[in-house]
C-alpha cells in the first residue's frame, strides 16, 4: 500500500500512541497518553479529525466514545517517508542518503554491522 499521506510532527505523536496501543483507543485514552504536550481536549480532537480525514485512522463509535484505529502501519509510513527524503532531499539518491549518514558520523559501528548483514541478505 502506498502512503503519500502527510501527518504533522504533533499527528505523529498521536499515531505513535495508536501504533503501541494493541487496540482501539478512545480520545480520553489518548489524550492521557500524551498529556505530557498539554494539549486540550479540543486540540486532540482536532488532530484525530485531521487524521481520520487524511485516512491514517479510522474512528468507531462504542457506545458514547469513538475509539480509534491506524490505518497505516508505523512501517508503511516510515517507508513513505524515506521514499519522500531519497526523492526530495538527496534527488532520487539512495546512495546520497547514506552517504549523508556516514558523513554525519550518524551511524554507530553497531549500525553498520546490521546493515552490512542485511546488504548479505540481497
Amino acid at each position: 500500500m502506498c502512503m503519500d499521506i502527510s501527518i504533522g510532527k504533533a499527528e505523529l505523536e498521536i499515531m505513535k500512541v495508536l501504533w503501541r496501543s494493541k487496540k482501539p483507543l478512545s480520545s480520553a485514552e489518548i489524550g492521557k497518553a500524551v498529556e505530557n504536550h498539554g494539549w486540550k481536549r479540543t486540540t486532540i480532537a482536532t488532530f484525530l479529525a485531521r487524521l481520520v480525514d487524511k485516512g491514517a485512522i479510522s474512528a468507531e463509535q462504542q457506545g458514547k466514545s469513538l475509539y480509534y484505529t491506524p490505518i497505516i502501519t508505523a512501517k508503511e509510513y516510515k517507508k513513505s517517508q524515506v521514499k519522500s527524503l531519497i526523492k526530495n532531499v538527496f534527488d532520487g539518491s539512495a546512495q546520497d542518503l547514506v552517504a549523508s549518514l556516514f558523513e554525519e558520523k550518524a551511524l554507530t559501528d553497531k549500525d553498520i554491522e546490521e546493515l552490512k548483514s542485511i546488504f548479505k541478505g540481497f
